[in-house]
């Protein structure tokens, strides 16, 4: 056994000397929060040695910042790992996992690092980790051990390889740390706040294998600062170091931290899990697929009398996998019936949706779009294990029993593989979209006396309360006003709660006694105001989850919408990283806006400054995902030639050029009254 005391005094004065030799210039690219721990702890922003050494001695010697500034370093001379290693987590693909760790699909963060002694030792710990909703991140000879057992590593499998080092575990702290400041209100420098948000909001833990040197030996024990049990399976004692059996480390850790989760195993031949949501399967990789423009395929929920639904019943209506060939393109038809006493007809498309999280939780499945646009694959190595189409409606049968079993008493699946019954089913399908569309499509805001609230990110960020309405969908693009009524109705107490309008105050602005009373109630009297149609007087607050921000920009009288996925920088001289650590966090923010992509199109959109006609710029990748929906919208509001004067970054990449760029357009904005 490794005395713990002692490797920490011999570590910290090992990355005392270490600190003492750093020189030149380090930072991490694609952030807003420059070296994320030292910056959260000090308010420093270490850009080089000489910062790094400040900062050292500012929280007198703490190794956390000692291993930060020295891994920095090494990537500044060394470059980034190569594959699988991920290195430290842009700012962007870190907000894509935040609606993730509010929505319940993550429960929890956990570090596994070291050396295991057995490979399968480890593959057990993760699969456990995975099967109970923990985001999990690796550093050091794990990564290998996994691999090796043939486990799939990477952000989308919820197992992220951070480095080859124990050392690269500074990354998993600097998550912590960048979700207290973007989604958590914790002001840079405020280490007494972040300390203790971690310990109240941060439900992490750590499984420890041997291998450590002294210096990652301190630095580890230091993440007990942050309230984060340390659970050591042989090699270590003393310290924060609770020693623990392999078997009990992934329960011990989740009891220590309050994480409940109750995991029924589904009966077929692969792992199910919403670790495995996020993962995609190649071409190269794929045994069969359907739909996705290859072949026609849907999906569609119904609700039927219980007399019409055997609960548990999955028939498959055509040829099995068996009876295809590997690599070919096949049509689908996924019929889902339900019944419940609770069970309302209005339910359908929001549980609809549902289907493709469920096909995704398989380790071999996956799912794109929805309706007849979907895009379905299985794995060759799914294939392999025994898998077939039957046991995709076994999964889907399940996992809406186990989701929703306060709604549905039975749940039937038909799968429908044969071409004409296909082409038949889809005819119906077809038929019930336009039905639901018309029920909802043209709803006004002012045709309804309630609104509806989010606050799931409330989980991270305190303060922010999300208002959606008809022609407003939640900031993250994932929730409607008709989804935010039904999760009122399935749960009356969850995080989507009726709030009446009241008064108006501002008609354009969309101010409303009624919104500011929940608003100040809801933000614990932190936000008095909220307009919903303005981005320059009371906005909306923002968590972090948005898809897009809009920004003014003054000097060319218009406003910009950044999506998350762009990367470059904006005209106004911030990335979407750079801005989104500005609005973050529930900040209410005047010139600045978190919006859903759908809101671009709405009619409420900017409506107080003028609207869509003061859009300016975006990146070119969203202009083109929004184009037939634009020029639709342009055409009906006789501006038929706006499309093409919105600047993108290969026309306008800095204000001057967007200013001249305007100019030559034509565009309408710098026509428009001062928004100054």
């Amino acid at each position: 056994m490794i005395d713990v005391e002692k490797a920490i005094g011999s570590g910290n004065s090992d990355l005392k000397e270490k600190v003492s030799q750093l020189s030149g210039i380090f930072s991490y690219e694609e952030t807003a929060y420059h070296l994320p721990v030292t910056f959260a702890l000090t308010g420093i922003q270490v850009h080089g040695a000489e910062a790094a050494r400040e900062a050292y001695a500012v929280t007198h010697e703490n190794p956390l910042v000692a291993m930060e500034c020295l891994t920095a370093s090494q990537v500044q001379a060394n470059g980034k790992g190569q594959a699988p290693y991920t290195g430290f987590i842009p700012d962007a693909d870190l907000r894509r996992l935040g609606y993730s760790l509010v929505d319940g699909s993550i429960l929890g963060l956990a570090f596994v690092c070291g050396t295991p002694p057995h490979p399968d030792m480890a593959a057990g710990i993760c699969r456990e980790l995975q099967e109970k909703l923990m985001l999990t991140f690796l550093a050091g000879d794990v990564v290998g051990s996994l691999t090796g057992e043939g486990i799939k590593v990477g952000v989308e499998y919820r197992l992220v390889p951070l480095g080859p080092r124990p050392s690269h575990g500074i990354h998993f702290l600097d998550v912590i740390a960048r979700v207290a400041m973007m989604f958590g209100g914790v002001a840079p420098g405020d280490a007494d706040r972040l300390l203790a948000y971690a310990r109240e909001r941060a439900k992490a833990i750590v499984i420890l294998f041997p291998g450590l040197s002294d210096g990652e030996i301190a630095m580890v024990n230091a993440f007990s600062l942050l309230g984060i049990p340390i659970l050591s399976i042989g090699g270590y004692e003393g310290g924060a170091f609770l020693p623990v059996d392999a078997a009990d480390a992934v329960r011990k850790g989740m009891e220590i931290k309050g994480i409940r989760v109750s995991v029924t195993a589904i009966p077929i031949p692969m792992a199910c899990s919403p670790a495995f949501e996020g993962k995609s399967i190649r071409k190269e990789e794929m045994y069969v697929e359907f739909g996705g423009g290859r072949s026609p395929a849907f999906e569609l929920l119904s609700v039927r009398p219980k007399e019409e639904v055997k609960d548990g019943q999955v028939r498959v209506i055509g040829p099995e996998i068996q009876e295809m060939k590997q690599g070919g393109a096949y049509p689908l038809g996924i019929l889902v019936e339900v019944s419940g006493s609770q069970m309302k007809k209005e339910y359908e498309p929001v549980l609809e949706r549902r289907i493709h999280n469920f096909v995704n939780y398989g380790e071999g499945s996956w799912h794109v779009a929805q309706r007849d646009l979907i895009w379905v694959r299985i794995s060759k190595d799914a294939v392999g294990k025994g898998v077939r189409i039957e046991h995709l409606g076994k999964l889907i049968a399940a996992k809406f029993r186990m989701d929703f079993p306060d709604l549905l008493d039975a749940v039937q699946v038909t799968l429908l593989t044969d071409d004409q019954a296909v082409m038949d089913g889809k005819l119906l399908a077809d038929a019930v979209y336009v039905e639901r569309d018309a029920r909802i499509q043209g709803l006004r805001d002012t045709e309804v006396d309630t609104f509806y609230s989010c606050t799931l990110c409330q989980t991270f960020a305190p303060n922010h309360v999300c208002i959606i309405t008809p022609e407003r969908p939640a900031l993250c693009g994932a929730i409607t006003w008709l989804d935010g009524q039904i999760a009122y109705e399935i749960s009356p107490s969850g995080a989507n709660q009726p709030v009446l309008k009241g008064q108006m105050i501002d008609q354009a602005r969309g101010e409303f006694e009624g919104v500011n009373r929940f608003v100040k109630k809801a933000s614990h009297g932190e936000v008095d105001r909220c307009s919903l149609y303005s981005v320059m007087e009371y906005p909306m607050t923002c968590c972090g989850c948005f898809e897009c921000i809009a920004v003014m920009l003054p000097e060319v009288n218009g406003f910009m919408v950044v999506n998350r996925e762009y990367k470059g920088e904006t005209p106004s001289g911030m990335s979407f990283s750079t801005l989104a650590g500005t609005i973050g966090g529930g900040a209410q923010t005047p010139g600045f806006a978190g919006i859903s992509k759908t809101y671009i199109g709405s009619d409420r959109f900017l409506q107080a400054e003028g609207g869509i006609g003061r859009l300016v710029w975006m990146p070119a990748v969203l202009k083109e995902e929004l184009a037939s929906r634009l020029r639709e919208i342009f055409r009906k509001r006789g501006l038929p030639d706006l499309f093409e004067k919105i600047a993108d970054e290969n026309s306008a990449g800095t204000i001057q050029e967007l200013a001249e760029f305007l100019v030559r357009a034509g565009h309408p904005a710098l026509e428009m009254p001062p928004l100054l």
